[in-house]
């Protein structure tokens, strides 16, 4: 079995490299850390599956996905990933990727992903089945912020204090805080400058783009 991992952190690579080699004995384990790099081996020599990290830098780990499908529709797909938001796990999945493994639960259930799906199924990490469950019980939960959370999003950007923006959507201080709270745990941010890369990512936000 040919496999190409996929990631821009070379400990990780050699790390995952050894766990499919000592879990896979006849599995060929090739590594690449950049998408123009994973190119360049797939027409030489494609492999039977791409093990890739969403994060690639460029092109990123969902479109590169998405050019496998085009040009290698045989070659199966599992994203190798630290993000659990909702909507990037729905983005990955669109592409027909048949696995989503956590990475802080990669020395657990790669081999397992790996097996499942070289047997023709799917795997995905229990966090990742669960935002599956939640969305389809609950679709509106899809949504990264609420309407409200925007428009605080909004006027934090705006510089306004807390006292300022309750005024302006004429809420409590006491609420903004508490959007305010909500906002950086929905987007995993804990800075104004994470905040924004995250809204600039995502378009969260107008005005931004």
């Amino acid at each position: 079995m040919k496999i190409l991992l996929v990631d821009d952190h070379r400990i990780l690579l050699d790390g995952l490299r050894f766990l499919l080699q000592s879990g896979e004995e006849e599995a060929e384990v090739s590594t690449a850390s950049s998408v123009e790099e994973a190119w360049d081996m797939l027409r030489k020599d494609p492999p039977e599956l791409v093990i890739s990290d969403i994060s690639v830098p460029k092109v990123g780990g969902i479109a590169f996905a998405k050019q496998v499908r085009e040009h290698y529709p045989l070659i199966k797909v599992i994203f190798l990933s630290m993000h659990e938001q909702p909507h990037l796990v729905r983005e990955a999945l669109a592409t027909g990727a048949e696995g989503y493994v956590l990475k802080k639960s990669a020395h657990e259930e790669l081999l397992k992903a790996v097996k499942e799906v070289m047997g023709g199924a799917l795997y995905f990490s229990n966090e990742i089945h669960k935002i599956l469950v939640q969305r389809l019980r609950f679709p509106e939960d899809e949504k990264i912020l609420s309407q409200r959370e925007k428009e605080v999003l909004n006027l934090i950007f705006e510089e306004l204090s807390n006292r300022e923006i309750g005024e302006q959507l004429h809420i409590s201080e006491r609420t903004v805080e508490t959007h305010r709270k909500n906002i950086y745990q929905k987007t995993k941010t804990n800075s104004l400058v994470g905040l924004l890369k995250f809204a600039l990512e995502n378009n969260l936000v107008s005005g931004l783009n």
